[in-house]
C-alpha cells in the first residue's frame, strides 16, 4: 500500500513521530470531530485527531474504514 496517503500519528508506546497507521478505522466524536484508531503495524494501538477534510479524504483514498 502506498504509505504517502495513509494518516500518520505519534505512537506512545514507541516514541516514534509520524508513524503510518495501518487498518486505520475513522469515527466521529460526540462534539463533531474526527478520531482514526488504527496500529503500527508491529500490534501497538494508536490513535489520532483529525480535522474533517483530512478524514474524509483517508476515506475517499481507501487507507481508512468509515464507521459513522
Amino acid at each position: 500500500m502506498d504509505t504517502s496517503k495513509m494518516i500518520k500519528a505519534y505512537c506512545l508506546k514507541t516514541k516514534e513521530k509520524d508513524v503510518p497507521m495501518h487498518d486505520a478505522v475513522i469515527t466521529k466524536t460526540a462534539r463533531g470531530g474526527y478520531m482514526a484508531a488504527g496500529n503500527d503495524g508491529k500490534g501497538n494501538k494508536m490513535a489520532a485527531i483529525l480535522g474533517e477534510t483530512k478524514a474524509l479524504q483517508a476515506i475517499a483514498d481507501g487507507v481508512a474504514k468509515q464507521s459513522f
